[in-house]
């Protein structure tokens, strides 16, 4: 990889916090670590309840849920085919120098507090300035 590559830069704004979107969130953003290229996770609204101590435990399927089967089942598959956890993930994410933001308005509007959050995953703290500062120096931003 030439050194503009390492050099680049990609911001996803995390909203959702289904199951199935925060460990796509997780998956892209390791794709992009191990290809060199830096990456910041701004968690907010629903997507900030997951780093809630024991918040990936509560997150449902954006679909069929079906009152919490469609979630065992997709967990099944995924211990069958050897993915990843979402826990593993995010540690990974965190282990290859992703950078994860709470968005701070969202928690004074939720009530939620530093300690309330996963210290072991958070990086900082900021409001949505934060998260344009970030996305100015990125190459693209995606929303989740």
């Amino acid at each position: 990889m030439s050194q503009k590559d390492k050099n680049k830069k990609i911001t996803i704004i995390v909203h959702s916090g289904d199951f199935d979107k925060i460990m796509s969130a997780f998956i892209i953003g390791n794709g992009f670590l191990s290809m060199g290229v830096d990456v910041s996770l701004f968690f907010t609204f629903w997507g900030l309840m997951a780093l809630k101590k024991g918040g990936f435990k509560k997150a449902k399927l954006s679909r069929m849920n079906f009152c919490g089967l469609g979630k065992l089942m997709i967990k099944k598959r995924l211990k069958k085919y050897n993915v990843a956890t979402i826990d593993e993930l995010a540690k990974s994410f965190v282990e290859l120098g992703g950078k994860i933001i709470a968005c701070s308005m969202t928690m004074q509007l939720m009530g939620i507090k530093k300690e309330d959050l996963r210290e072991d995953l958070v990086s900082e703290y900021g409001t949505v300035g934060r998260y344009c500062g970030e996305t100015l120096k990125s190459e693209s931003s995606l929303f989740i």
